[in-house]
């Protein structure tokens, strides 16, 4: 590999498997967030009809291998990334402004630690 190719980063269509067991394809470029580089990938949806995007760190790749758009779409189709879940969290409960200021506070003074 030249100087020059090192120092223009990757760009191509790749399987990307990063730490923590995390296989995933698509086109893999690099670019710079927060001051840091970092790598993107944009992956096939399996429908084809858009990308999933998703940023990593360097460090977390344990092995990144080039192919064709076609053989990278493919794999894609089958390791789609799963979308972030929510907590199932209850319902909140209204507070009264009487329950957010008490009167008495629960603790006096003495109880606070350097004097505070």
């Amino acid at each position: 590999m030249s100087e020059q190719e090192k120092t223009q980063g990757f760009d191509g269509w790749a399987i990307l498997e990063l730490m923590g067991h995390v296989r995933l394809a698509g086109r893999v470029t690099e670019e710079s967030h927060f001051g840091v580089a970092l790598g993107r990938i944009d992956i096939p949806t399996a429908a084809g009809d858009g990308y999933t995007t998703q940023y990593f760190g360097g460090a977390s790749i344990y092995r990144l291998t080039p192919t064709t758009e076609e053989i990278a779409r493919s794999v894609a189709a089958h390791s789609q990334p799963r979308p972030v879940q929510s907590w199932e969290l209850p319902a909140r409960t209204a507070i009264t402004a009487e329950q957010a200021t008490p009167d008495e506070p629960e603790y006096g003074r003495d109880d606070w630690e350097d004097g505070e």
